[in-house]
């Protein structure tokens, strides 16, 4: 190989930023970190608990002292370094709904400082889209809410919080996915709004994110016909330079969503959608979610030296987006992160108050009694989540309601499992005992509007307790919403219905008149 050669292979490098499987870092990552690799993207399977990750971020560092290391870190449903146990915060939507900007920024920055502290240095959140579909089936409670205005300022105060710890904030999912139908894992979402639309809704927490300084945007695979009929987003010059770079002044780094989601890698495979990616605007390319292995990111780096030689990608432009990684990685490590711990890892109370501020009961019967008369019994319904969300990651009610109240008993079944023979036994199991029923995006999914309208109408006393959208209140003799299933969520849910909290809601839950009929 000449030098020539070498050196373009090296640029290419800078550009990327890998998953790895394992919690020590791989030979062939060590190795690549060492010819020029950008930085990595941290995901579960490389966490065990915040100081393995300080370790494991360590021992990265050493062969590159400015490296960029990324994370999926929103809280609440999408957490990684707490996928474990389940988030100490509540997520995104639950933080709209208090409507505390103040509340929001100090969420973060407590976020920001556990980051710091394990070593990340650009934290991919938060999710800046509208949630203007609630059957939206990827963003719901990772959103704000519905309200661009309510997104934008809480968009702004979480940037705010987490840069103030030190750790780059990343806008997502440019130019907004929250009016979609279709999950970009699996297939390109298509956005039908005019341009003006687009500037009224979808793009002002963007301009206002990019207004308050926040270091970072990250692509949306979304095909939006009204700026650019025939590439995605993440691919559209128009889309990234015209509009992001050109109109709406954004001068740091654009980051890609995953480049192997289907919407992208279908068309053009995992090395051409990074090329077009980067000859579109793009500064740094996600690779390694579901491939994460060294032939990966070997051929992503091949085939954007391959554009460059084919002249289908100029150099400048590659060195262009070179330059923005470095910029980043040295604003990382100028960054302040001196202080304690943030809220939240070590057992601090602000996430479990914010999802108590986050909770909505409705009573809907007289009859209706909560707190709980004695031990429950408690369904979940459990829906298939898309894949931001880690499966293994803990929640649902039962388990913290067992702790308060011994003896409560929980059966959690799937779409697959919730049968007419399963929803009897259920019945049967309850008996006498206070029955529980808890959901998640209840209304998007016709197998559990079935099973709650067979147990409502043999068991109307029941408490129902949603966990994600709550687009139906009209549902249980009490109907908890707690906007979100982090562990916090469920825990304030709980000590709801345990009496732990007083059933009136005075004190912490404040503002809430819940059991108003």
């Amino acid at each position: 190989m000449s030098r020539r050669d070498h050196e373009l292979l090296r640029l290419a490098d800078e550009v990327l930023l890998p998953g790895f499987t394992g919690t020590t870092p791989p030979d062939w990552l060590r190795r690549r970190l060492g010819d020029g690799l950008a930085g990595v993207v941290l995901f579960s399977r490389n966490i065990r608990d915040p100081e393995q990750v300080a370790g494991l971020t360590a021992a990265l560092r050493a062969e590159k002292p400015d490296l960029l290391v990324g994370i999926d870190e929103e809280s609440g449903e999408v957490t990684r370094l707490e996928v474990t146990g389940g988030s100490s915060r509540p997520g995104s939507f639950a933080l709209g709904v208090v409507d505390d900007v103040e509340l929001t920024e100090a969420i973060a920055r407590g976020l920001g400082l556990d980051l710091a502290a394990a070593g990340v240095t650009i934290n991919f959140a938060p999710s800046a889209d509208v949630n203007s579909n609630p059957d939206n089936p990827v963003i719901g409670l990772r959103s704000f809410g519905a309200d661009p205005e309510l997104v934008a300022r809480h968009t702004v105060a979480s940037v705010r919080g987490m840069q103030s710890a030190g750790v780059a904030a990343c806008v997502k999912h440019y130019p907004g996915h929250g009016d979609t139908a279709i999950d970009s894992h699996h297939a390109v979402p298509y956005v039908d709004a005019t341009e003006e639309e687009l500037w009224k809704v979808p793009l002002l927490p963007f301009r206002s994110a990019i207004e308050a300084g926040v270091r970072a945007v990250m692509t949306g695979h979304l095909l939006i016909p009204a700026l650019d009929d025939d590439r995605p987003a993440t691919l559209s010059p128009r889309v990234l330079t015209g509009l992001l770079r050109e109109e709406m002044g954004f001068t740091g780094l654009v980051v890609t969503d995953a480049i192997e989601m289907s919407a992208v890698s279908g068309p053009y495979g995992i090395g051409g959608a990074s090329a077009l990616a980067i000859a579109a605007g793009a500064d740094a390319i996600c690779i390694g979610g579901e491939h994460a292995d060294e032939k990966t990111a070997e051929a992503a780096r091949d085939a954007i030296a391959d554009a460059v030689t084919g002249g289908r990608l100029s150099e400048e432009r590659l060195a262009e987006a070179a330059g923005r990684v470095r910029e980043l990685a040295t604003w990382t490590v100028a960054a302040n992160r001196e202080g304690d711990p943030g809220a939240g890892l070590d057992g601090s109370p602000l996430g479990l108050r914010a999802a108590r501020r986050a909770l909505r009961v409705t009573r809907r019967s007289a009859d209706a009694c909560v707190p709980l008369g004695g031990p429950a019994y408690v369904l979940e319904f459990a829906p298939e989540m898309n894949l931001a969300i880690d499966k293994g990651t803990p929640w649902g009610i039962g388990g913290p309601l067992a702790e308060l109240v011994p003896g409560t008993t929980t059966t959690r079944l799937t779409a697959s499992a919730a049968t007419g023979g399963a929803v009897e036994a259920v019945l049967s199991a309850a008996n006498d005992r206070p029955l529980v029923l808890v959901v998640r995006d209840a209304h998007r999914h016709a197998w559990q509007m079935s099973a709650l309208d067979h147990l409502l109408a043999a068991r109307p006393d029941a408490v129902v307790v949603e966990m994600g959208l709550p687009n139906r209140r009209d549902l249980g003799a009490v109907h908890i919403a707690t906007h979100g299933s982090a562990r916090v969520c469920g825990l304030a849910a709980a000590e709801v219905l345990s009496g732990r909290i007083d059933g009136h809601f005075s004190g912490e839950v404040g503002d809430l008149h819940p059991l108003a009929p």
